[in-house]
């Protein structure tokens, strides 16, 4: 537990404060952390007796040549859970250091304790993201899965929510934003994790659809306080584990195919326009070469504006920022350039999919 590493950030904190030399010796009495390096991996007399009595040993100046490899000040056990992890020695006159071994040994077993449950969280936090990983393959390991469940103390029940976080220009680290989030969600059926740098995986089970709106909105509430630039696609609600993986999918489609714009982006909303990714890329260049042979950018833009207004003239217009009689002509034009007509409801499902084949990949 007390490593060299964490027992020389501790001497260098404490002496920082103390300006005096410290030095930390391990379980078998070896200096591993000192003000002084030329101390470093010499055996400690001193430190042996306190590892052996438990008890405190002060080294008056006349004294320290009976301890071999000691000087005078004094030496104190650390503990940790109920057991000694060391010894941590103050360099100097008794009199002048005695006043500060209380301090300095809480210092420093308070130090190893934070250490050790940043270890404990990264730990479980691992153990979280492999559970992720195996919960979206297509044929997931339920016994693997339920075995680490078990170490974190958690139970996955239906139905369950995927949400897929898509994250940018951010400044939080990644555990204090896991931490936010769970803590947050406020119960333990849930499975937070990034996938990757700009991805964070979060699992939802055993909430019902009101409540997982809510859990939503209180999610995008964190990250925008956070000052996190952010999308979430959401996968459709399932019953069983092994479907987590294809609402997986579906919140990885919706991330893709919804508006760059939209912050929260349910597949449901966009499963139709979420079929055109299944199709064969020339298939979609050859139907959108057909359907606007010769249409301007400009024109297909106010198609898709149009359409997204739900085929409200006045609405489009307004969000054109153009006169309604100028968008009127625009949809006559693509009319007569693409012989459909934008304002009759089959004429309009064969341009709106033009369009979103056009936004996916623009004719060559």
């Amino acid at each position: 537990m007390l490593t060299r590493e964490m027992a020389q950030a501790i001497v260098k904190e404490t002496m920082n404060r103390l300006n005096r030399n410290i030095n930390i010796m391990d379980a078998s009495g070896m200096i591993i952390a000192s003000g002084d390096p030329s101390r470093l991996d010499e055996r400690h007399e001193g430190a042996l007796h306190v590892l052996r009595t438990g008890r405190p040993l002060i080294i008056s100046e006349k004294e320290a040549n009976l301890w071999p490899g000691s000087r005078s000040g004094i030496n104190l056990p650390i503990e940790f859970q109920n057991n000694i992890v060391g010894v941590i020695g103050i360099t100097g006159r008794p009199d002048d250091v005695k006043e500060f071994g209380g301090i300095v040994k809480m210092t420093t077993e308070l130090m190893i304790k934070q250490a050790f449950l940043a270890t404990q969280l990264e730990v479980q936090q691992h153990t979280k993201e492999v559970i992720i990983e195996e919960l979206i393959k297509p044929q997931p390991d339920n016994e693997r899965i339920d075995q680490r469940l078990h170490l974190l103390n958690l139970k996955l029940s239906p139905p369950f929510q995927v949400l897929l976080v898509e994250l940018h220009d951010r400044s939080i680290q990644n555990q204090v934003l896991v931490r936010q989030l769970e803590q947050m969600i406020g119960q333990k059926q849930h499975l937070v994790g990034f996938l990757n740098v700009n991805r964070l995986f979060v699992l939802l089970s055993g909430m019902t659809g009101e409540v997982v709106k809510k859990k939503l909105a209180s999610i995008a509430r964190v990250l925008e306080r956070a000052g996190v630039s952010f999308r979430i696609g959401c996968g459709t609600e399932v019953c069983e584990r092994e479907k987590i993986s294809a609402a997986y999918q579906e919140a990885e489609l919706a991330l893709t195919v919804g508006s760059e714009g939209q912050r929260i982006i349910p597949y449901s909303e966009i499963q139709t326009k979420a079929l055109i990714c299944a199709i064969h890329d020339e298939a979609k260049r050859r139907y959108v070469k057909r359907i606007f042979p010769n249409t301007s950018p400009k024109l297909i833009h106010t198609l898709n504006v149009f359409f997204a207004c739900n085929r409200n003239i006045g609405e489009a217009a307004k969000k054109l920022d153009v006169h309604r009689n100028t968008l009127i002509y625009r949809l006559k034009k693509i009319n007569e350039e693409t012989g459909y007509d934008p304002q009759r409801f089959q004429d309009a499902v064969s341009l709106q999919l033009a369009v979103w084949m056009y936004e996916k990949e623009p004719p060559g």
